[in-house]
């Protein structure tokens, strides 16, 4: 996953060689696999480039008939609509993880689910031991502890550590007995320890590993300055104020500002249409602007219980009533492994999209 997990623009291009190579070792093993459905999972910009090159191939060698479900969808409200279009045309079925994205497909013929978000269980699944994590670190009962993500992607690790690093400082100056929690991934962990080595003689900071650690820090933890993702869904279901941070590069940044066209990234504030989590990114992504959110939200009980009040309403439009996430995509995965791979809704188009299955 590291090797295609790249965001931004220019950052894509020198890994073009290497993406190529793994498209076509991967549709090589689908075929020799033959699977009765294939599934495949976010990353749009991996996936279309995958699908284009195989339904290209398959056209040409009839007998190869494999229906594609795609969970979750590319957003296509936030930039390139017509990208919408185009998943019509390259998968049978597709599963969202937010309730109104399914309009931006239906219209073009493909039949979408809303399953609901992945986070509502895996959190309330999660076994913890958060008096077992603070005596393995070290952190004592009495610290403010503050989680820093600074993302998982070595694009990410390596502009937001520097910015993230000075904010945690000018934090750990007005606050005092502060303990700081990175928690990170085998990917780039060395780099992460690295990157925050220099401060342990200023900051007590521990860098760990692994989901449950993770969810155990957010456990103890009264601030988070995290990479802007799913990780604030995350932070909400354990009720930790924070704010989101992201930047590209510069000139990245200025062409994500004439392509992005929504007024949030977060998808709490998009949701609620407001925001409730706030948005430090791209040009907003500096040290002083971070480190002032953070300590009105560490002074003010006040302003970090309304946001976590708010962010935890919001989080129930992420849910289906009566079914886990995991156990309503199941379904749809065997529907379609079950011969129903050419099924497609009958749309009519007047005006507005009305879609009648």
């Amino acid at each position: 996953m590291s090797e295609i997990s790249v965001m931004g623009f220019l950052e894509v291009v020198p890994r073009l060689p290497l993406i190529i190579r793994r498209i076509r070792q991967t549709i090589s093993d689908i075929e020799a696999f033959r699977p009765d459905v294939l599934v495949t999972v976010d990353s749009w910009g991996f996936v279309s480039a995958l699908l284009t090159k195989m339904r290209k191939k398959w056209r040409r060698e009839a007998a190869i008939q494999i229906p594609v479900v795609h969970y979750v969808a590319p957003q296509v409200w936030a930039w390139k609509k017509g990208r919408a279009k185009n998943v019509a045309r390259l998968v049978d079925r597709l599963m969202t993880l937010l309730p109104d994205e399914r309009r931006w497909f239906e219209c073009h013929g493909l039949r979408t689910d809303f399953v609901g978000h992945p986070i509502v269980e895996r959190v309330a699944d999660a076994t913890l031991d958060p008096d077992g994590f603070r005596v393995a670190n070290d952190i004592s009962a009495d610290a403010t502890v503050v989680t820093v993500l600074p993302g998982s992607r070595h694009s990410e690790t390596k502009r937001l550590i520097p910015i993230l690093k000075e904010a945690v400082e000018s934090v750990a100056a007005k606050i005092q007995n502060i303990f700081v929690v990175v928690p990170t991934v085998p990917g780039v962990e060395e780099e992460v320890r690295r990157g925050f080595e220099d401060m342990t003689d200023r900051v007590p900071i521990s860098v760990v590993i692994g989901e449950i650690n993770r969810y155990n820090a957010f456990k103890i933890s009264k601030l988070a300055m995290a990479k802007s993702g799913t990780v604030s869904l995350e932070l909400v279901s354990f009720g930790v104020p924070h704010m989101i941070v992201y930047t590209f590069g510069r000139l990245s940044d200025l062409i994500a500002r004439r392509l992005v066209k929504v007024r949030f990234a977060n998808l709490i504030n998009i949701l609620a249409d407001r925001e409730i989590i706030p948005e430090l990114l791209l040009w907003k992504c500096r040290k002083d602007l971070i480190a002032d959110c953070a300590m009105t939200l560490l002074e003010s009980h006040q302003t970090a219980n309304k946001q976590m009040i708010e962010a935890t309403d919001v989080m129930q439009k992420l849910r289906l009533p009566d079914v886990l996430p995991s156990d309503r995509a199941a379904q749809i995965v065997a529907e379609m492994a079950g011969g129903l791979g050419n099924f497609r809704p009958t749309v009519r188009v007047n005006g507005s999209c009305e879609v009648n299955y």
